[in-house]
């Protein structure tokens, strides 16, 4: 009798501890899964909003100073709210050297990503021109980058068509410009564009095309200028 009582006690013990094991394997693998995906949300949020940029609080400030221009032709730029040091990015100047948004340091930029691909892109370059004929100098430069990434002769080609004269011309073939700041989550499209504080930090990002030379965007941007 005790070993006919022995054996569903042993199978008791067995079932048990094989309900607890599978609990434990459970546990282990949610405990994963939430470690996987906060560890993803707090990397993304980690580039996104750039921790190690506590220099551009200033910039933040500017940013609200300048919110009651942001309206009419320039109404679709949105105001920086938190401290963002745009990216070390790199392209090419008109003779084949290498650039860099630092090279700008201590200037106020207009940073615009184009390509001849994109019409509203192709419609925004007389605007960005007129604007650098008006406020360009050691203060402040439009630079307008294109990221065609074939036929390097066709945005220079459309530049002369259209009769483009102040603006530098600047482009990576690459395209690593877009798609570091896409993963910045700073560019969405294109024309994708940047105002930049004299220290590299952010003002505000627009998404789309703008009358940059009309009196809203003049004294937008004069007024990031004028910022200290």
């Amino acid at each position: 009798m005790p070993e006919q009582s022995a054996e569903p006690a042993n199978n008791a013990v067995r079932h048990d501890g094989g309900r607890v094991g599978r609990r434990r394997l459970v546990a282990a693998a949610v405990c994963v899964v939430v470690l996987a995906v906060l560890a993803g949300v707090y990397g993304i949020e980690r580039l996104r909003s750039n921790p190690g940029a506590a220099a551009c609080r200033p910039a933040v400030e500017a940013a609200a100073r300048l919110a009651p221009l942001v309206h009419g032709e320039v109404a679709a730029l949105t105001v920086d709210h938190t401290s963002f040091q745009v990216p070390e990015l790199a392209f090419k100047d008109a003779a084949g050297r290498d650039r860099s948004l630092k090279d700008w340091r201590g200037r106020t930029v207009l940073l615009n990503l184009w390509a001849t691909w994109c019409v509203p892109c192709r419609r925004e370059m007389p605007a960005l021109d007129a604007l650098q004929g008006k406020l360009g100098g050691p203060g402040f430069e439009v630079v307008a980058v294109n990221i065609d990434t074939r036929d390097p002769e066709k945005p220079l080609a459309f530049l002369k068509d259209v009769g483009i004269k102040k603006l530098a011309y600047y482009s990576d073939q690459s395209a690593h410009v877009f798609e570091d700041l896409k993963t910045a989550g700073k560019a969405f499209g294109m024309p994708t564009t940047l105002l930049v504080d004299r220290s590299g930090c952010e003002i505000g990002t627009m998404a789309g095309p703008a009358e940059w030379s009309s009196d809203d965007g003049v004294k937008l941007v004069s007024a990031a200028i004028a910022t200290p």
